[in-house]
C-alpha cells in the first residue's frame, strides 16, 4: 500500500493506493490529525509533498516505512520538466501534471486546478511539462475587493451568478465567477488553436463552480494531485 500526503496551504490532504487504485483519502487540519490516522493505517512507500510544513517534519511522522520520498524539482520525475526556473515550480503543480501524464499519456493535455489559485498547468503529447498560468483564486479575488476597498462586503461564491448585477453583492459575484468563467475558457480555447487533440482536466477544489460551465468537453479528476503523487511514488519504488 502507498501512502502519498499533499500539504496543502490550506488543508493536509492523505491518500492510500493499492497500485493504482484509490482507497481511501482524508483531509487534516493539522499534523496531530495526520500523525492519527498514519498510526491507524497501514502503509509501505510514502512520498510528502508539501507547500506549507516543512516536508521532513512530515516524513518523520512515518517512522520506518519502505520508500519515503519527498517531492521537489531536483526528483527523478515520470515527466520531463521544461521550465525555465524549476526550483520556483511548486510541487503541487509538478504533482497535477503528472496526474494528468498518467491518466491520458501520450496527448496533450491543459490541467485547470481551481484552488487557492488557479492554475494551468500544459503536458504535451511526449510527456514534457512546459508550465502555464497562475492566476487568483476565486475565493482571492472575493478577498481582495474586500481588503483593498472601503465598502465592498467580503462574500462567498455562489455556485451560479446573473451575468448583469443589480445589487453590488450580485454585480461583485458577477465580476468574479463570470469573469474567472471567462478566463478559464479564454486559455482552452488559446490552447485548442495551438494543440490538436487537447485534453482538458479539471480539479481543485472549486471545481464544482466550473464543471458544468465550461464551453468545451472536459475531464473533471478531483483527485488528479492525489493521482500524480503516486504515480511519481510508484516511478520511485520501482528502483
Amino acid at each position: 500500500m502507498n501512502l502519498v500526503i499533499d500539504s496543502g496551504n490550506t488543508r493536509i490532504k492523505a491518500a492510500l493506493f493499492n497500485q493504482t487504485d484509490l482507497v481511501l483519502k482524508e483531509s487534516f487540519g493539522n499534523l496531530n490529525e495526520l500523525k492519527d490516522f498514519m498510526n491507524v493505517y497501514e502503509f509501505v512507500h510514502l512520498l510528502v509533498s508539501s507547500v506549507s510544513h516543512p516536508a521532513m517534519e512530515i516524513l518523520n511522522l512515518a517512522g520506518n516505512s519502505g520508500k519515503k520520498v519527498i517531492l521537489s524539482h531536483q526528483l527523478a520525475l515520470p515527466i520531463k520538466l521544461n521550465y525555465a526556473t524549476p526550483h520556483t515550480l511548486g510541487v503541487d503543480r509538478i504533482a497535477a501534471a503528472c496526474g494528468a501524464y498518467e491518466i491520458f499519456p501520450n496527448q496533450n493535455c491543459l490541467v485547470i486546478d481551481t484552488g487557492t489559485c488557479i492554475n494551468t498547468e500544459f503536458i504535451d503529447a511526449t510527456g514534457t511539462y512546459h508550465g502555464g498560468a497562475i492566476s487568483p483564486g476565486v475565493n482571492m479575488r472575493f478577498k481582495a475587493m474586500h481588503t483593498f476597498t472601503q465598502s465592498l462586503p467580503l462574500l462567498q461564491p455562489e455556485t451560479s451568478a446573473q451575468l448583469t448585477g443589480n445589487s453590488t453583492e450580485t454585480c461583485m459575484q458577477s465580476g468574479v465567477l463570470n469573469g474567472t468563467l471567462a478566463e478559464v475558457n479564454g486559455w482552452i480555447e488559446k490552447y485548442n488553436r495551438q494543440y490538436k487533440n487537447l485534453q482538458v482536466i479539471l480539479c481543485g477544489g472549486d471545481y464544482p463552480l466550473f464543471e458544468n460551465k465550461l464551453k468545451q468537453a472536459i475531464f473533471v479528476a478531483p483527485d488528479l494531485v492525489l493521482t500524480g503523487l503516486n504515480r511519481i511514488l510508484r516511478y520511485h519504488a520501482e528502483f
